[in-house]
């Protein structure tokens, strides 16, 4: 595959990004939905801030209370050698009796960057999209952006100590907008709503994750007014080895092209390491798939792209089009933002018809 990653490369690292918080840092500017508003490209950029612990021993995790119903940031000072933690992943601490996840190590909101050429973006000072219920107090994440009509349609993950369910904000203009509450409840994520009605309907992607039978795969759910989904279909699942067995998840919006859907979709192996792909989903009926992709159409390879704080990844929550130019913007490491052009007459010239 023929990827023209940028020469700028990555475009926005956490240093471009003036802390929010006090006494905090930015470790992470990654997995930004994308959307194309009043002649700029706006990345939605998901910013990961960290508070600053003067302690070795001592992990700090953030989290917003609402127990006076407004929220405000909380500090939980939590000691290393506490026995009932445990600390081996940098993005989570986990009680050890059952993994379950105690806290994050940092907390996540929405924040703009804004582009004239798609290339050079400038980030705004404060958060577009902060926590704003409880069911979003250890954060909001991965936003993807979908385009109907006048309205721009924000799905996100919505993290609490309840689990990861999807909000879902509107907006007209990128400076107010509404929201909409949960439209799917934990543990769900990696929604990408399609941008136009399909014979009367709405369809979205989604990916449930099961605790007990099942594993993370990709879902389709229908909706006639975008907050109430229903007839929810199994779509594409893992492979049993390869690049694509460990879980797998919706990334960019779904683009129409003349042969069907395509979406540009990400999946793990089991040793965490983050690829994406392509499959293409009939237009009349898009619980149908027609051809995937048997090999990533973007893998981890540059420096960025393999080392960072979580290294070995690439992480896509959207895509611009301009005739044969598909450009993914792309999470890389959970650190940073890049972004590469791709052919979509070759992504197609890949795919393999089921």
């Amino acid at each position: 595959m023929n990827v023209k990653r940028f020469k700028e490369n990555p475009l926005i690292t956490p240093e471009d990004v003036k802390p929010f918080h006090d006494n905090h840092e930015v470790i992470g500017v990654f997995n930004a939905g994308v959307a194309e508003f009043d002649g700029e490209t706006l990345l939605l950029l998901r910013v990961a801030e960290q508070p600053i612990s003067e302690h070795p021993e001592v992990v700090k995790a953030p989290v917003i209370d609402f127990t006076n119903g407004t929220g405000k940031l909380r500090i939980v000072d939590l000691d290393k050698s506490n026995p009932i933690y445990d600390f081996s992943d940098p993005r989570s601490i986990n009680f050890i009796s059952d993994g379950r996840g105690a806290y994050l190590t940092s907390l996540s909101y929405i924040r703009l960057a804004r582009s004239k050429d798609g290339r050079h973006f400038t980030v705004d000072d404060t958060p577009f999209i902060y926590p704003g219920t409880e069911r979003e107090a250890w954060g909001v994440e991965d936003p993807r952006v979908t385009h109907i009509g006048e309205t721009y349609y924000i799905q996100y993950s919505a993290v609490s100590p309840e689990g990861i369910g999807v909000g879902l904000i509107s907006t007209k203009n990128f400076s107010t907008y509404e929201r909409h509450g949960l439209i799917l409840h934990p543990e769900n994520k990696d929604v990408a709503i399609f941008p136009e009605k399909i014979n009367g309907k709405y369809y979205t992607l989604h990916r449930p994750v099961p605790k007990g039978i099942g594993r993370p795969e990709i879902w389709i759910a229908e909706s006639d007014n975008l907050l109430y989904w229903g007839n929810h279909q199994y779509l594409l699942g893992l492979s049993e080895d390869g690049w694509d067995n460990g879980r797998i998840g919706g990334g960019a919006v779904p683009f129409k092209t003349e042969k069907g859907w395509l979406e540009i979709y990400h999946a793990a192996d089991q040793n965490n390491r983050y690829c994406l792909g392509a499959v293409l989903l009939d237009l009349e009926n898009p619980a149908r798939i027609l051809a995937k992709t048997e090999v990533p159409i973007l893998e981890p390879e540059a420096e960025y792209e393999t080392s960072g704080f979580f290294g070995n990844v690439v992480f896509t929550c959207g895509v611009t089009l301009r005739g044969d130019n598909v450009r993914v913007y792309y999470g890389a490491s959970d650190t940073s933002v890049a972004a590469a052009d791709l052919s979509l007459e070759e992504i197609l010239s890949k795919l393999t018809y089921l």
